[in-house]
């Protein structure tokens, strides 16, 4: 009796499915799936912004405060193995319930955390949790989309993640004048588990249709390694901002008032990755990149010449035009280039690429300013944005004959 329920409630969860499936985007699907990704981007950015604060309150040095910020990626890389194929094969609902639930045990964890070594196992622990968290959100997204409007789609859904970065860190810190550490960290679990509460409510189809199994072909869709490629080359671009812009803009005369580049920055998103989707849905992928990959390389050419606010906020709109447009541009390829059922391992593949140029971009460019200086330091780190032209114009065929097939992969 038990089994034959389970099996009443999987057709009732397909029916349902079927019923709220339209050619809108905002169908009840989609929505309840952008509301809990967008309030897990919230509590995460909120505690993020903080950490780095934290570890030197802790006594830390800036080279482990380094490690401590970073750290997560490692076990979000080493998890993405098993991510891919788990969601390919259990109820993507559920997955995300759980991998949201261990982010809130690593916000909690930091509250325990009066050593550096307590900090860092807690940072591998969110780490873990990323690893299922983002590449689910991602596939769920991609299941509840029209394919005439996939693009546009998910340019809105990546809103959810600009949002939480222009609203989280400012959130963060006020509460952390205001409350301390701890209680800033528990706030966070909180808006974390409001995130739970909110996946909840989603509805997607899910039959059990095969195994557990966790090989090469089952981690790596090997038809979105060339966008996980792409991904990467601007991923180790993107991270020079993050890691060095403050730093060279200080050593330019630009104090404190440089933080307005990544509210600018997010500003700009606001309304390039929406319209940015449309135009790839109209006019195709490489004829939108393209532009998007030249505006990239703009901003760190403005960046490498830059001595006052108002031209490091230039870069910010150009930027934002450029890598902001860009990923779900890419994002939307990687969904494209596998039939539905594979789309874990699709996502999977996309956020190993911008996993690994997590890694290695701060550490290509720290080593490259170290030879050069920082102005050349931009100029040079321009390569990764032309090399990603470069495979888009080679390939532009088979991209070309992905999206052409794409709905019949539907």
């Amino acid at each position: 009796m038990k089994t034959n329920r389970l099996l009443d409630s999987e057709t009732h969860t397909d029916l349902y499915q079927e019923k709220i499936k339209t050619d809108k985007i905002w169908n009840p699907l989609f929505t309840t799936v952008f509301v809990a990704n967008i309030i897990m981007n919230l509590g995460l950015q909120m505690t993020n912004a903080i950490i780095s604060k934290y570890a030197d309150h802790l006594g830390s040095t800036a080279t482990i405060t380094g490690l401590v910020t970073s750290i997560f990626a490692v076990t979000a890389l080493i998890f993405k193995l098993v991510s891919g194929p788990a969601i390919d094969t259990y109820n993507k609902k559920y997955i995300l319930m759980f991998s949201m639930c261990i982010l809130m045990i690593a916000q909690i964890g930091y509250c325990f955390s009066g050593t550096i070594p307590l900090l860092i196992l807690f940072r591998l622990i969110q780490g873990a949790g990323l690893a299922f968290s983002v590449t689910c959100a991602l596939a769920l997204a991609a299941d509840a989309l029209p394919p005439e409007k996939f693009g546009t789609g998910i340019g809105y859904f990546s809103l959810g993640q600009v949002v939480a970065q222009a609203l989280g860190p400012t959130i963060g810190l006020l509460l952390l004048e205001l409350v301390g550490y701890n209680t800033t960290f528990i706030i966070g679990a909180a808006v974390m588990f409001s995130g739970i509460l909110a996946a909840t409510r989603i509805r997607a189809t899910h039959t059990t249709t095969k195994k557990l199994v966790i090989n090469l072909k089952s981690v790596i869709a090997k038809e979105a390694v060339l966008p996980a490629l792409i991904m990467f080359l601007l991923t180790v671009a993107y991270y020079t901002i993050n890691s060095f812009l403050v730093i060279y803009a200080n050593g330019r005369g630009v104090g404190a008032g440089i933080g307005t580049f990544f509210t600018v920055y997010a500003v700009t998103m606001l309304f390039t990755r929406p319209l940015i989707g449309k135009l790839s849905d109209r006019y195709g992928t490489v004829k939108v990149l393209i532009p998007a990959l030249l505006c990239f390389a703009l901003s760190f050419l403005i960046i490498s010449y830059s001595a006052s606010l108002p031209s490091f906020l230039i870069a910010a709109v150009v930027s934002a035009c450029g890598y902001g447009a860009s990923q779900p541009a890419i994002q939307s390829l990687s969904m494209k280039c596998v039939a539905k059922e594979r789309r874990g391992s699709a996502s999977s593949t996309n956020y190993i690429g911008n996993d690994l140029g997590t890694l290695i971009g701060p550490v290509a460019a720290g080593a490259v300013a170290e030879l050069t200086g920082y102005a050349a330091m931009w100029r040079i780190m321009i390569a990764p944005m032309l090399l990603a032209m470069v495979l888009l114009l080679i390939y532009h065929g088979k991209i070309q004959n992905i999206e052409k097939n794409f709905q019949s992969l539907q």
